[in-house]
């Protein structure tokens, strides 16, 4: 039986037009306990940032296209954006900071940065029940060199590795990245790039790969074709798995008149799964924001219900220099942008921002998880009957680690990949 699992993996990458240089990578150690309590207090600065930046971005993309799949990772791009400001100058470091949602009247820049590399250490622990990890990488054109203090400051605060490129050689430039990427994706992403332009100088990708397997497996043998309604003219036919008697935290959000649900994955990964009532979408989109999310994990119960969720697969890719100047981040795209923090010179900025996301959900079964037959339930006798919760109109989808947002996709329609 194949192992069902949620896999989730995406790039950001930074084409910059004008001058850089190398250096190898060496991952910091810390003190684990005292990193866990200080990434996964609840709502944090950085967390309560991130938590800004991913429905501010969600909702942008949606109003591009309503009636489409939306996936990202605001992790990711986030900590690359971050990174970037490491070089940034004056109003170019102001909008990215501030266009990722800090308070920098309230928040030392430093305090952010330092928030990013405990994050980064957090999320890179080894953790034998799931797959986790994150990275980035510098590739610098072999005729520039970066400054000292901005590359010592991307390896010591976000891990960077630092490696040497030649983009006067177009081909073998973007076959070598190319190569990397497929590598840390564990071959899911391949010819990310068609071709780089050869005046690229330096080009700055960040990864996130997620690998979990449900702590409550769904059984595959009970997965059923059933209907979807994409909208209401268009129904499709999609597998849907189901668990029955099975007790997961449930809230019934009657203000804004959805349904969350929490699925567990092995180890302290969770998703949140959000069905809005019939043509309600509109109404929780508008709605998202850090104050919600709080109020629906704070609500979470644990109730039997009777879950029926599609088994899909959704990917999408994003030009980020099209769609951030909307939230404020535009100075770093044009030529007005002060990058002079990389190189010393100020002719640099962004002339490419690419993000792209995968996610897959299906069944979780493996021979551990099914080699009990005995279910666990709470011990109060006086449960209402199952609630039936049936995913078969377009629903919102978070990842976490904790409290760290790994993903937010929407689910318009699960066979469009």
């Amino acid at each position: 039986m194949q192992p069902a699992y949620i896999l989730g993996l995406l790039m950001a990458v930074f084409c910059v037009t004008g001058l850089c240089h190398p250096n190898p990578v060496e991952a910091q150690a810390g003190d684990q306990i005292q990193e866990e309590q200080q990434i996964n207090s609840d709502f944090s600065t950085l967390q309560n940032s991130s938590y800004g930046f991913a429905f501010d971005l969600f909702k942008s993309l949606v109003s591009k296209n309503p009636k489409e799949n939306v996936l990202f990772s605001p992790l990711s791009i986030s900590t690359a954006f971050a990174l970037l400001s490491l070089g940034a100058r004056e109003t170019t470091q102001t909008q990215i900071l501030e266009g990722l949602r800090f308070n920098l009247t309230e928040t030392p820049e430093a305090e952010i940065h330092r928030g990013f590399q405990q994050l980064i250490r957090s999320l890179n622990r080894p953790n034998k029940v799931f797959q986790l990890t994150t990275g980035n990488a510098l590739f610098i054109d072999k005729s520039s060199e970066l400054l000292e203090k901005f590359r010592e400051d991307t390896k010591l605060l976000y891990s960077s590795e630092i490696l040497p490129a030649n983009f006067k050689n177009s081909n073998l430039a973007t076959e070598q990245i190319n190569d990397y990427v497929k590598k840390q994706t564990k071959g899911k992403i391949t010819d990310f790039f068609d071709r780089l332009e050869e005046d690229t100088i330096m080009v700055l990708v960040n990864y996130v790969f997620f690998k979990a397997k449900w702590q409550e497996p769904f059984d595959p043998y009970v997965t059923r074709p059933d209907k979807f309604f994409v909208s209401e003219d268009k129904v499709v036919e999609v597998p849907m798995m189901l668990l029955n008697e099975f007790y997961p935290r449930v809230f019934l959000d009657k203000e804004l008149l959805c349904t969350v649900v929490e699925l567990k994955y092995r180890g302290n990964a969770t998703a949140l799964f959000i069905l809005p009532d019939r043509n309600k979408m509109k109404d929780v989109e508008d709605a998202l924001n850090p104050e919600v999310l709080k109020k629906w994990k704070n609500s979470l119960r644990e109730r039997e219900v009777n879950l029926f969720l599609p088994k899909f697969s959704i990917s999408n890719d994003y030009s980020l220099e099209e769609i951030l100047p909307t939230m404020g981040i535009e100075e770093v795209f044009t030529d007005q942008a002060n990058l002079s923090g990389i190189t010393g010179q100020n002719n640099l900025k962004v002339s490419k921002a690419v993000h792209k996301a995968v996610l897959d959900v299906d069944e979780a079964g493996t021979e551990a998880a099914a080699a009990t037959g005995m279910k666990i339930v709470p011990s109060s006798a006086r449960w209402p009957a199952p609630l039936e919760i049936k995913f078969n109109t377009p629903f919102l989808v978070f990842v976490f680690d904790g409290n760290n947002m790994l993903f937010m996709g929407k689910v318009n329609n699960p066979l469009n990949a």
